[in-house]
């Protein structure tokens, strides 16, 4: 069954991607759309950066890429939550290594409990708590 998710990582971005167990599974040509990356013979490439992959077989699940397994081979960690179809992509290590010496937070936006989009931006200069928790 396809449903729409949401993946945040360097901007949120919304898909179709079916839900299989805890993965997200996504056609290729939805790649652009999902991590702003394609697969070409020669590896995951964006724009003029292209970085091996290996085993691109091992990318796909019946078929389909495994959004997980595509930012691991990026070397992004990421976190899945399928039942709420939501996926957490880190930035690239040199980007998260200056934002911890920067001690800023990227910017980004979410929904609040009522489905509305706020950004970090809003709230600048004003003390702030973000409060995040998983059930797993």
């Amino acid at each position: 069954m396809t449903t729409r998710v949401t993946i945040i990582s360097d901007g949120t971005r919304s898909v179709d991607a079916v839900v299989d167990g805890d993965r997200l599974l996504i056609d290729s040509s939805a790649l652009p759309d999902a991590l702003g990356w394609e697969l070409k013979p020669e590896g995951l490439c964006r724009d003029e950066v292209c970085v091996p992959v290996r085993d691109a077989a091992g990318l796909q699940v019946d078929g389909k890429l495994d959004l997980a397994r595509v930012a691991s081979a990026l070397g992004r960690p990421a976190v899945t939550d399928a039942d709420a179809g939501l996926m957490a992509v880190a930035l690239p290590a040199e980007q998260r290594h200056r934002a911890l010496d920067d001690l800023q937070a990227p910017s980004f936006t979410l929904p609040d409990l009522d489905g509305i989009e706020h950004s970090l931006e809003e709230w600048r200069d004003l003390k702030k708590l973000l409060v995040a928790f998983a059930s797993w």
